[in-house]
């Protein structure tokens, strides 16, 4: 994936120790929100590895059973299915449960209509959720259409983006018309209905935070999306101007004026040209993309 910014920066940012300043958006994740995969603290003595419940569900667009719909979703979508035959479960359409204590099939809902356990401590109705493990602390959000995990009261929606949002990005976050409502643009994952872990970038647009760890790891500190620094890169500048500075180009270049455009603050400016990089005079970064000569 290639960052447009100046190569000699790329370089120096590898030898900065430029941290992430992302604010988390300490996403209350979905209804896809499964069991942790560390099992060796607590043996699930029912459910499935997503959920700890007490039925199966009939998935209602081929008509078999299974202990969910991740469970369809992971079965249907293999690598070994034919592409033809490959598809995800309507889970709002699911209209059948099996209670797996007595074997009965029955219209969803919480309590079996014939032995009468409960199914699930957690249940809803609208995405036909069931979950034992309430310590997730799920909520049905309206706004998203789903339900989330981490307790109603730490969360609230936000219109714009279109997804739930910590309490403490409220008043700060930056606002993008459906910012959860695209694939993560690494690796292409719809993030709204993501189980891995989202992070909300300073420019407002969304990505798994695990994808953001690896762009790290490969050197690039933009983001894919609109080029702005994810990052505080003050100190990779001051390295810069340093470089710059020790770099003296040669007199047929010491008056060649080009324009750049800033990534990260959008200002277009005329600048001297200089081979190790080029500075934006409005905010002083070197996130920056030369656009004539």
């Amino acid at each position: 994936m290639e960052v447009p910014v100046n190569l000699a920066t790329s370089f120096h940012i590898q030898e900065s120790n430029a941290e992430f300043m992302t604010q988390s958006i300490e996403e209350p994740k979905g209804s896809e929100v499964i069991n942790s995969g560390d099992m060796n603290s607590e043996v699930l003595d029912h459910g499935c590895s997503h959920y700890r419940r007490r039925c199966k569900i009939r998935a209602p667009c081929c008509n078999e059973i299974f202990d969910c719909r991740h469970c369809h979703n992971e079965a249907k979508n293999d690598i070994n299915v034919d592409q033809k035959d490959r598809h995800t479960i309507p889970r709002h359409q699911i209209r059948q449960v099996i209670c797996t204590l007595c074997g009965t099939e029955q219209e969803v809902r919480q309590i079996c209509i014939n032995c009468g356990v409960c199914m699930g401590k957690y249940f809803c109705r609208a995405c036909k959720l069931f979950d034992d493990d309430i310590s997730k602390r799920q909520y049905h959000c309206d706004g998203c259409g789903i339900c989330r995990i981490g307790g109603r009261e730490n969360f609230f929606h936000c219109d714009k983006c279109r997804c739930c949002y910590s309490n403490f990005l409220r008043d700060s976050h930056p606002c993008v018309e459906g910012a959860m409502h695209h694939d993560c643009p690494v690796c292409f994952e719809y993030l709204f209905d993501s189980i891995d872990d989202v992070t909300v970038m300073p420019c407002g647009h969304t990505i798994h935070k695990n994808c953001l760890k690896e762009m790290q790891q490969h050197y690039q500190f933009a983001c894919p999306l609109c080029f702005k620094s994810v990052c505080d890169m003050s100190k990779v500048w001051e390295k810069l101007d340093m470089e710059v500075a020790a770099t003296p180009m040669p007199e047929l270049y010491q008056n060649k004026l080009i324009w750049i455009l800033c990534n990260d603050c959008g200002t277009n400016s005329e600048v001297t040209y200089h081979v190790v990089a080029h500075k934006c005079p409005n905010c002083k970064s070197y996130n920056t993309r030369q656009t004539r000569g």
